[in-house]
């Protein structure tokens, strides 16, 4: 994936507070700031908000000049991994699931807006009991595509089953606040008769969630994919992943794994229930297998015949035709531009490099100018500024080690460091996703690191296997890149995620095997802040800390940068996806 708490407990707060999300588009000697996401300009501020019931009725906004009907092509390089929304957690599974998946909560977006509010639910929740109970209504008239009515019993049944043992992907936020444990030792799932207590089906549109500690930011956690509706009549278990039944929009009608991926309306979906999705086309036409470049020229040609009716979600555009792209005026109405909301790293093992020396000898070291310009120049992003992407609440921007004033490197201070911790000639071992692009980065990293004094061993890592060996405790390598965004928008889905030492397991999102008791302890504290103004300053004031013990180093805040056919209007980049939203995409005449 290239994988998002907690808000004051009140009711009244939550209906009205404010995450304001600054996203920074200059920094490192490099971007053009302006605010207009449409025609390729950069949105340099999403904010998201939690919205009344008055947000959460239907329909979504018109779009001005959409009008309903025909088919969409969407070409992307991979099939999507899993249909289930349970299993899904990446951002491109998330957004296929808009087309057929709805929750209880959602996000609608206009603009630089960003809303939290009911999308099966008449509003985003109303918790009580200190944040301990969260109540939501279901609306009237939200049905599956055989004309069943969802229910509070399809909300739970949808809950219960995320702990089953075939439910081996997804987000597993709610299935240990609810068990306080091992979730996958506290309950195995629905299918055997038993059923969660604190899971209650009050009524067919009532469903309530009790939990020992409050949640504020419950129904955050709700607008993600992998708690979406399952019928519990129509759930098939291990083939529910093959063809789940719709609750959106669209509904599956043909698919050929790897290949293609055909959807039509869902004739019992009801706008008049949906606050977020427009669903403008009659038909989406999905097509895998277009690698960067040949996408990025296939989308370059999408001014004639059927291209023009063609877009993609993620076939960002190609570092090596991005200047051709951007210097070309006649793709300018073509182009969505948006910052990434996701953060990257280059990891080092702290198991193996255990003397913070060393590791901040690797920071000074470390050659960010260089890997931009690989990547594509300063137009392919901004050098990060901290371990929070400037999106999530809490962002603070701060340069402890000086890498933004000389983002080059600065070997002679490595040297020095070394020299300082005993460990002059220290081997790293380098290990690289095994692209084209990133070969070409390994190179421009290993003579950094040479200049510095360092003994360097390069080591190519498989694609597919990329995720899979990083995050095993007893890895071979020393530094590694590896993304992270938070799962909602907030610090507690960053920092805990990757840097509580209690974490630490074959599987886990600690890639850097740090062990910290000062910032564990420090996590524990601000998770149990109730003030979301309080704790969101407080992310922000541990970013600083963690880094000063220079556990990783801030990579790229990467640009997105997506052309699509001339024909296709409501192209929105979805700021907390990082990817082309489909809800509100028509065609032109």
């Amino acid at each position: 994936m290239i994988s998002r708490k907690t808000l004051r407990a009140a009711a009244a707060v939550l209906a009205v507070g404010t995450l304001t999300l600054t996203a920074c588009s200059s920094g490192g000697g490099g971007g053009s700031k302006s605010s207009d996401a449409k025609g390729g300009k950069l949105s340099d501020q999403a904010q998201v908000s939690v919205g009344t019931a008055a947000d959460s009725q239907g329909p979504a906004k018109a779009v001005e000049g959409a009008k309903a009907g025909g088919t969409v092509k969407d070409i992307e390089r991979d099939d999507f991994e899993h249909l289930d929304p349970a299993q899904v957690y990446t951002n491109t599974g998330s957004n296929f699931s808009q087309l057929i998946t709805r929750g209880l909560t959602g996000y609608k977006q206009e603009g630089s807006k960003v809303t939290l509010v009911g999308d099966l639910a008449t509003d985003a929740g109303k918790p009580s009991d200190g944040g301990k109970t969260w109540t939501f209504t279901l609306k009237d008239g939200v049905k599956w595509e055989n004309g069943e009515a969802i229910t509070s019993a399809d909300v739970k049944h949808s809950i219960e089953r995320t702990f089953a043992p075939f439910i081996t992907q997804g987000a597993s936020y709610v299935q240990q606040w609810l068990t306080n444990q091992d979730y996958r030792k506290a309950y195995e799932g629905p299918y055997g008769g038993k059923h969660l207590d604190n899971v209650i089906a009050q009524d067919p549109k009532t469903i309530v969630f009790k939990f020992d500690k409050p949640h504020a930011d419950f129904n955050y956690a709700m607008a993600m994919t992998t708690y979406a509706v399952v019928s519990e009549k129509g759930d098939t278990k291990e083939e529910y992943d093959k063809k789940p039944l719709s609750s959106g929009p669209y509904k599956i009608v043909d698919r050929v794994t790897d290949k293609t991926l055909t959807l039509e309306r869902n004739t019992n979906w009801d706008a008049k229930t949906d606050p977020i999705r427009n669903a403008y086309p009659d038909k989406w036409n999905f097509e895998f297998g277009f690698q960067a470049i040949p996408a990025t020229d296939k989308l370059i040609a999408a001014d004639k015949g059927e291209d023009q009716t063609t877009m993609s979600f993620y076939a960002s555009t190609a570092g090596d035709r991005l200047q051709k792209v951007l210097g070309d005026a006649s793709l300018k109405d073509r182009l969505v531009k948006g910052n990434s909301p996701y953060a990257d790293y280059y990891w080092i093992n702290n198991k193996r490099i255990t003397n913070q020396k060393v590791r901040e000898a690797l920071v000074q070291a470390w050659p960010l100018q260089q890997i931009r310009q690989t990547e594509g120049g300063p137009d392919t992003g901004d050098y990060s500024r901290s371990l929070l992407n400037p999106t999530v609440a809490g962002f603070q921007e701060t340069d402890v080690w000086g890498k933004i004033a000389k983002p080059e490197g600065d070997p002679d201070k490595a040297k020095a460091l070394l020299k300082e911790a005993g460990a002059e000639n220290q081997k790293i071992v380098y290990a690289y996703n095994n692209t084209p692009k990133q070969q070409q980065i390994s190179v421009v990293i290993e003579s950094a690191l040479k200049k510095a004094g360092f003994d360097v061993v390069i080591k190519p890592i498989d694609t597919k296997t990329w995720y899979d060996e990083i995050s095993k405790v007893d890895k071979e390598i020393d530094v590694f890149w590896g993304g992270w965004g938070a799962d909602w928008p907030t610090g507690a889905t960053v920092l805990p995620v990757l840097f509580d030492g209690r974490t630490i397991a074959d599987g886990s999102q600690n890639y850097s095997n740090f062990n910290d008791p000062e910032i564990n302890a420090e996590i524990d504290r601000i998770m149990a802040l109730s003030d979301s103004a309080e704790q969101n300053k407080a992310w922000g004031a541990l970013d600083k800390k963690i880094l000063e013990k220079a556990p990783a180093i801030p990579g790229i805040t990467n640009k997105f940068y997506i052309l699509h056919g001339s024909k296709i209007g409501g192209a929105e980049y979805d700021p907390l996806g990082q990817i082309i939203s489909p809800n509100k995409v028509f065609l032109k005449p």
